[in-house]
Formats: structure tokens, C-alpha cells, sequence
């Protein structure tokens, strides 16, 4: 009873869920089918009479910028289509109206979005319309094609898919068709951008590709195709046109590139490069392609459109090539080179090893803990300035890997580099990607076969050269000229003596090792030097013989050098006061008259005449001065010598010369005044000490001078003295300037002496 019970609330519940599901199937199969109602609602057709609906839209007009191009041809039998295009300034919604006179037909189908229609002929003459635009509105365009079914031709085209590529000075245009048009032969017409003529008409030579020559690369292009008309294909309509971007014809220009390690991940490092195009708004992005320069494939090319890139590579050298591009042509590649890097912590570190069998074959070692976490590994080798070898390889036993075969057998004497990466994919050991696929784990270096090097250092000079020593300085052997490991440096030097030998002196030092310091040399001593590198194979040659002398030996006595600091001293303490007093006696300095009360209180021409014959009164008191003193000094001047000295006389006849022409200057010529002077000189010359102008001032013509002025006669109160007749005092003062001279006439003064009393 329950069991029967069971079943039956199972069966009315498995009818119930049939019933739902029976609903849900049926609404399904009315959506489906009334699915293509729904989607062309908006598009309808009706019937419609030829008078009447070309009365509705004969306002339309036919216009260049409205709706055009209306063809209608036969794509094969019984599939007859009309296509146009639209006007620029269209609404893409489209009134298609055919009409077949014959039998009186007219459809009309509104609110077409589409720019073609399948075209159902029932006559032979019919017309199509094409009206753009709101139909009811007064800027509506159209477009008529009138005409025959037997004269619809078979139309191929135009192009399902059109690709122009630029390439230097020209245009390459490929084209695909639909199944049904096939592969035709094409012509092609362009303009430059502006242009409103299309050039000649180019067509191709083959299938579905065509070549334009002798474009300009800076411009732009519009471009339309069409197929070479044929049997098959009796109308081949003009495609849209297609816009051609100018030609790239710069490369890009590198900016910046900047390697560095990660330090969470050995053996990678991060690549950093920047770039920039010269020229803007011609471009869509960037191509840059990557590969290893061992060879490896693949040749990865990555898109950009910013003017940089990141990458993340192994320790490999890898090569670059960044080109700008456009929907049209590709600009020249800027390439760059990534060089190999070498780690000083991985390089010859002793995890990785080689093992040369022969000129094709060696093996390489590393530790086998690599084996636990990898199996695919890559060793590339190569030697300097060549691209390099590689082999991919699996491995999961033991920790070596013999390369043989190898097609480029290895040179003696030339140095390899071989480098192990490890790649964490167990699928494949053949690269996929370039981009963070793989990591170094070790590089070392080998030689198939050694030798001795055959270049010596170059370069050898010497520096801070002393007594005993000096600084030797080299450059290193070229790698090329090595032809082996090198082991160190052997420096040889001997004293250079002319035509005598000495002993010979030679010193080791280390392989990184490009100068030296020599000691223990003699002072003032020639040494020839001469250095040469060594390798496992022996010594290569030497260098080119180099010559310094050391610095000579300078005897030093303390005594001397106090000595001298002992005078020096002196000099600088005591110098300058006795310097002072040699100066004071040897050049005494002679007062300037110029400078005294007298002269600042001159104030009339007269009194100027007559101080001028006070300081030549005082010049030859001074000189006969002088000559008194020497007299005294002598003890008794014999007859002889006063007879050996005539030009006494002559000096006082010329003191009496020059006293007379000073008289005449100052416009005494009479003969009494002559006589006059004549005996004032003969009184004065037995009573000179008892003349009223005896001084006893130094500055003795100061003194006469302003004890003669008071005596002047002034006229009127004036200060002026008058000097039209000559006073008395003024003969007073001749006669006196005379006995100065016959005073002292007994010794001449010489050219010294007077010159500086008259200054």
C-alpha cells in the first residue's frame, strides 16, 4: 500500500514537471519563429501605384552629396542585387521603390538601413528609386537606375577586403572576393588627398595584387578597386574608397636603455627602453621584434602603442628591432644590441666546467642540485665578436651534457665563452616565448688549444720618479694576441750603462696587474725596462726597451742652510734702517724753495726777478762754501798747484759774466753802473764780513729776500713796488750777488754741484 503510494506521488510528479517543460518548449518554438518579425519591424513593404508614388517623392532631388552610386546587377542566376551609397550628410535610413511598367507593378519598402536590396524582376524593363532622408522632408535626395533584364551583367565585386601597403615610393594593393566572384585581375585609380581627379588607372598583371609606382611618401591617398572586366565578370563596380596614410620613412630614435639584476630572481635581469618618433600623429603603435643572437628561435614580436618597453631575459646577448607603423606601411627598424652579461659572481665560480675532447666536441659540468627542480636546459657558446652556437637539451640523471658534432669546429688559440640556462618548462625544452622564459646559471671560458702570447704590453712610461724609486705603468696584451689564459706579467730591468753590461733583474706580477712600484734603485742611475705576459704554453715576447734615469743624489749641509737663515734674518731685522741711513747721507735731500713762506707770499712780477737772483746767489754761496771747507782740510796748497789750476780765473771772470748779464737783464747797461759795480766788488772782496747781509740762517736767500722787500719804495699806498727807475737798493743788491762771487772765486764747483742749487 505505501509502496503503491510512493510510486503514484512519484508519477504525478514527473507529469507535472512534463507539463512545464512542454510550456517552455512551445513559447521557445514561437520565439524562434516569430524571432525574424520581430527583428525587421521596422522595415515594411507595400504595394503602391506608379503615378501616385512618384507624385509623393518627385521633390527629392538628385544631388552629388546625397545618396549615389545606384547600380543593380546579377551576381549569377536568379540573384539580382541593387547597392548605392549613401550621401554625406544622410540618415542612413533608405526608401527602395521598384516599379515594372508592364505589368503595373510597384513595391515600395521603407526604412531600409542597409545600402543594397535583392532585386525580384518580373518584366523586362523596370526602375529602382532610392530615397535618403525623411521622405517627407523638402532636402530629401535620391537616386534612379533605369534598366532591362536582359541587360543586367554579371557584376564581380566590388573586393570583400582590401589591404594597401606602402611600400618606398609606392603602393601595393592585395584584394580578396567573395566565394561566388572568385580571383580577378584588378585596377586600381588614386588621388592625393584633396585632389578631386583620379589619376591613370593602373591595372595588375596578376591575381588579386596590384602595384603603384612613383607616389609621393609624404602624402596621403585615396585609393578605389575594381576587377578587369571578363567574360564571367561583364561589370565591375568601383570599390569605396580607402584611405592610404602617408609612407613611414623615419626610424624611431633611441632614448634610453638600462639593464638591471633582480635580485629575487638570479640569473634575470630587467630591460628597460625608451625611445621616441620624430614625427607625430602618423603612427598606430609600435612593432618591436626580439630575438636571442645565438639563433634560437622564435623571433618574438610585441605591440606598443607608448614609446617604451620592459622586459625581463637571462644574461644572454639578444638583439632588438623597434619600428613605428600605420595601417598602411611599417617605418625602418632602429636596432639594438644587448650585449651578453657577464656576472663576477657566476662567472668562473667553478659551477659550471668545461671539458675539451677535440676541435668538435667538449663536455660541459654543473652541480647536479640543478637536476632536482630543472630538466630543460640550453648551453650556448661563442667566441669574440661572432653571434654564436646553441642546443637545447633534456636532462634528469646526471649533471653534464656532451656537445658533439658540432659543424664549426673549434679554433686553437682562441678563447670560447659557454654559457648554461636553465628553463623551468618540462613540456617543451624548445623556447616558446623570449620574454621571462628563461635564467642563467653559469658562464665560464676555454680554449681548445694554447699558446704563448704573441703581443707584448704597450704603452710603458714611468711616474713619480724619486731617488730610489719610480712607478711603472702598461697597458694589457690584446685578447686576440693572447692565445691563451694569461698567467702574469714579468717586468726586466737592468742598469743602462754605454757599451757596459749589468746584472739582469726580473719581477712576477699578477695577470690584472697594469702597474708596479720599483724601490730599492740607485740615486742618479739609467734603467732599461722590458715587460712580457705568460700563459700554461710560455713566455711571449717582450716589450719594446724603455729607459728612466732616477733622480740624483743632492749633498745637504745643516751648518750651511742655518747659516744662511742666520743672514737672512739679519737682513729682514736690520736691513731697512741702515738701507735709510746710507740713503740720507749719500743723497741728502735738498730743500725746495717753492715750499717756503717767501715764494706763497709773492704777489707782484718784481718781487718774482728778484727772488730768482736770491737762489742764484745761493748756488754760489754753496759752492764757494765747499771749497772753503776743502782748502781747510789741506794743509798748505804749494805755488805749484795754484799754478796748475788756471781755470780758477776762468770761473770767477765766468761768475763775473753771468753777475753782469744778470745786471743787463734787468735793464742796467750805463757805464756808471758799471763802475759802481766795479767798486762795490773791490770793498766788498777785504770787508765782506763787515756788509750789513751777512746771515746766519740756513735758508740764507730766504732771509735776504724778505729782509730786501720792506726796503722797496711803494707808490701811493700801492702794493706794487715801482720798477720804471731802478731804486737804490736794487744797485745795492748787485753789488752784494758780486762780492758772493769774488768771495768765494778761489775754488770752482763742479757740473754736480751747481746744477742741483739752480733746479
Amino acid at each position: 500500500m505505501s509502496g503503491r503510494g510512493v510510486q503514484s506521488g512519484e508519477a504525478e510528479t514527473k507529469y507535472c514537471w512534463l507539463g512545464t517543460y512542454t510550456h517552455v518548449l512551445v513559447v521557445g518554438l514561437m520565439l524562434v519563429l516569430y524571432a525574424p518579425i520581430f527583428t525587421h519591424v521596422h522595415v515594411s513593404a507595400e504595394k503602391c501605384k506608379p503615378k501616385n508614388i512618384s507624385t509623393k517623392y518627385q521633390h527629392c532631388g538628385i544631388h552629388p552629396d546625397g545618396v549615389h552610386n545606384l547600380d543593380c546587377f546579377r551576381k549569377f542566376k536568379n540573384d539580382n542585387k541593387c547597392t548605392w551609397e549613401s550621401g554625406k550628410h544622410g540618415s542612413k535610413s533608405y526608401t527602395f521603390i521598384l516599379q515594372q511598367a508592364d505589368r503595373s507593378h510597384c513595391v515600395v519598402n521603407y526604412n531600409i538601413t542597409k545600402p543594397s536590396r535583392k532585386l525580384i524582376i518580373y518584366d523586362l524593363n523596370f526602375t529602382v528609386e532610392v530615397i535618403e532622408n525623411n521622405a517627407g522632408m523638402a532636402n530629401c535626395t535620391k537616386a534612379v537606375f533605369s534598366g532591362s533584364k536582359k541587360t543586367l551583367k554579371r557584376s564581380c565585386g566590388p573586393p570583400n577586403e582590401v589591404l594597401p601597403t606602402r611600400t618606398p615610393g609606392g603602393l601595393q594593393v592585395n584584394v580578396t572576393w567573395l566565394r561566388e566572384d572568385g580571383s580577378n585581375k584588378i585596377s586600381v585609380r588614386y588621388r592625393a588627398l584633396g585632389s578631386h581627379s583620379w589619376n591613370e588607372t593602373v591595372e595588375s598583371q596578376l591575381p588579386n595584387t596590384a602595384m603603384v609606382e612613383k607616389l609621393t611618401p609624404s602624402l596621403v591617398y585615396v585609393v578605389q578597386i575594381q576587377c578587369v572586366t571578363t567574360a564571367e565578370c561583364t561589370q565591375c563596380p568601383w570599390s569605396k574608397n580607402y584611405y592610404v596614410p602617408s609612407e613611414l620613412t623615419t626610424r624611431p630614435i633611441l632614448v634610453s636603455a638600462k639593464y638591471t639584476d633582480i635580485t629575487q630572481k638570479t640569473g634575470c635581469r630587467l630591460i628597460s627602453i625608451t625611445w621616441k618618433f620624430p614625427v607625430k600623429d602618423v603612427y598606430d603603435g609600435y612593432r618591436v621584434t626580439v630575438w636571442k643572437e645565438s639563433g634560437e628561435p622564435p623571433q618574438e614580436q610585441l605591440t606598443t602603442s607608448e614609446p617604451a618597453i620592459r622586459l625581463t631575459l637571462s644574461y644572454s646577448a639578444y638583439r632588438l628591432n623597434i619600428s613605428a607603423y600605420n595601417n598602411a606601411s611599417v617605418s625602418p627598424a632602429a636596432t639594438h644590441v644587448i650585449p651578453q652579461h657577464t656576472d663576477a659572481n657566476i662567472l668562473g665560480d667553478g659551477r659550471l666546467n668545461v671539458t675539451v675532447h677535440n676541435s668538435t666536441a667538449f663536455t660541459i659540468h654543473w652541480r647536479p642540485d640543478r637536476i632536482r627542480k630543472y630538466v630543460c636546459y640550453v648551453v650556448e657558446w661563442m667566441k669574440q665578436g661572432h653571434s654564436g652556437w646553441y642546443l637545447s637539451f633534456f636532462e634528469d640523471a646526471i649533471a653534464r651534457k656532451t656537445v658533439s658534432s658540432i659543424q664549426e669546429h673549434l679554433e686553437p688559440y682562441t678563447r670560447y665563452r659557454v654559457t648554461l640556462h636553465l628553463r623551468p618548462n618540462k613540456n617543451t625544452c624548445n623556447m616558446k616565448h623570449i620574454n621571462n622564459s628563461e635564467s642563467t646559471y653559469g658562464t665560464t671560458e676555454f680554449y681548445h688549444t694554447e699558446g704563448s702570447p704573441v703581443g707584448a704590453p704597450a704603452n710603458v712610461t714611468f711616474h713619480n720618479v724619486t731617488l730610489n724609486s719610480a712607478v711603472l705603468q702598461w697597458s694589457q696584451i690584446p685578447e686576440e694576441d693572447l692565445r691563451g689564459f694569461l698567467l702574469g706579467y714579468i717586468i726586466y730591468y737592468t742598469e743602462h750603462h754605454y757599451q757596459e753590461t749589468s746584472t739582469a733583474h726580473n719581477i712576477t706580477v699578477d695577470p690584472g696587474s697594469t702597474s708596479f712600484h720599483m724601490e730599492a734603485l740607485k740615486s742618479g742611475t739609467a734603467y732599461q725596462v722590458q715587460i712580457s705576459g705568460f700563459t700554461l704554453a710560455g713566455e711571449g715576447i717582450r716589450s719594446i726597451s724603455s729607459v728612466f734615469k732616477t733622480d740624483p743624489k743632492v749633498n745637504f749641509s745643516i751648518r750651511g742652510a742655518i747659516a744662511a737663515f742666520v743672514v737672512v734674518a739679519c737682513l729682514l731685522v736690520f736691513g731697512s734702517p741702515v738701507i735709510k741711513r746710507v740713503k740720507a747721507i749719500l743723497w741728502p735731500r735738498v730743500p725746495n724753495p717753492g715750499h717756503s713762506n717767501a715764494v706763497q707770499k709773492i704777489e707782484s712780477p718784481g718781487q718774482l726777478k728778484l727772488l730768482e737772483a736770491l737762489v742764484t746767489l745761493k748756488a754760489v754761496e754753496e759752492w764757494d762754501t765747499k771749497s772753503f771747507q776743502i782748502l781747510e782740510r789741506e794743509a798748505v796748497i804749494p805755488s805749484q798747484t795754484l799754478s796748475m789750476l788756471p781755470h780758477v780765473r776762468t770761473c770767477e771772470d765766468d761768475s763775473l759774466e753771468m753777475a753782469h748779464a744778470w745786471s743787463e737783464r734787468d735793464g742796467d747797461s750805463t757805464a756808471d753802473n758799471d763802475d759802481t759795480t766795479n767798486t762795490l766788488l773791490d770793498t766788498q772782496r777785504t770787508h765782506f764780513q763787515s756788509s750789513p747781509f751777512t746771515f746766519a740762517g740756513g735758508y740764507t736767500t730766504m732771509e735776504m729776500f724778505q729782509q730786501l722787500t720792506p726796503q722797496w719804495t711803494m707808490e701811493g699806498g700801492s702794493n706794487t713796488p715801482s720798477i720804471e727807475g731802478e731804486p737804490e737798493d736794487f744797485t745795492v743788491l748787485k753789488s752784494m750777488r758780486l762780492d758772493y762771487v769774488r768771495q768765494f772765486s778761489t775754488s770752482p764747483p763742479s757740473d754736480s754741484e751747481f746744477t742741483p742749487a739752480l733746479v
